[in-house]
């Protein structure tokens, strides 16, 4: 076990590792983008990655405190859905309003890669490889839909 300062030097470090990695992949529009930080230019609108002792996972995550504004963002993504599945080349699952860890209620779309930890250095490259197309696959759909959430905006 860890202490909470070990633990967080642990998850900085995979975080600083996979960010060096990705850092030469240029975005969709062709500049460079800070990939684990990423921008969608839509308030309450992340595109989120986390990684514990036990999986990770990548999501869309709508966070707006109306959950009526939050179905409406969610009911925009569905009207995207085929491009966007098209864009990861594969089926994520879909969640309205469900809870985050603090209990707030959020929606989201996601997918999970089990039985892998961030504080075991050989599964690093699983998650590397977990992330990174998905990241980039995520910006290439962004690239084509954003417009259509420009009314969230």
């Amino acid at each position: 076990m860890y202490s909470k300062d070990q633990a967080s030097q642990i998850k900085q470090e995979f975080w600083t590792t996979f960010g060096q990695y990705i850092a030469p992949q240029l975005s969709a529009e062709g500049s460079r983008i800070n990939w684990i930080n990423y921008k969608t230019g839509v308030k309450h609108l992340f595109f989120k990655m986390q990684a514990d002792k036990r999986h990770a996972s990548i999501a869309i995550e709508i966070t707006h405190p109306d959950v009526g504004m939050q179905e409406l963002v969610f009911e925009q993504f569905k009207e995207f859905r085929r491009l966007l599945e098209n864009q990861l080349e594969e089926e994520w699952d879909w969640e309205l309003h469900t809870h985050d860890e603090y209990g707030k209620t959020i929606s989201r779309i996601y997918t999970v890669l089990p039985n892998v930890s961030i504080f075991k250095k050989e599964d690093w490259p699983a998650l590397i490889s977990f992330f990174k197309p998905r990241m980039i696959a995520l910006d290439e759909f962004w690239n084509d839909a954003q417009a259509g959430f420009e009314v969230f905006k």
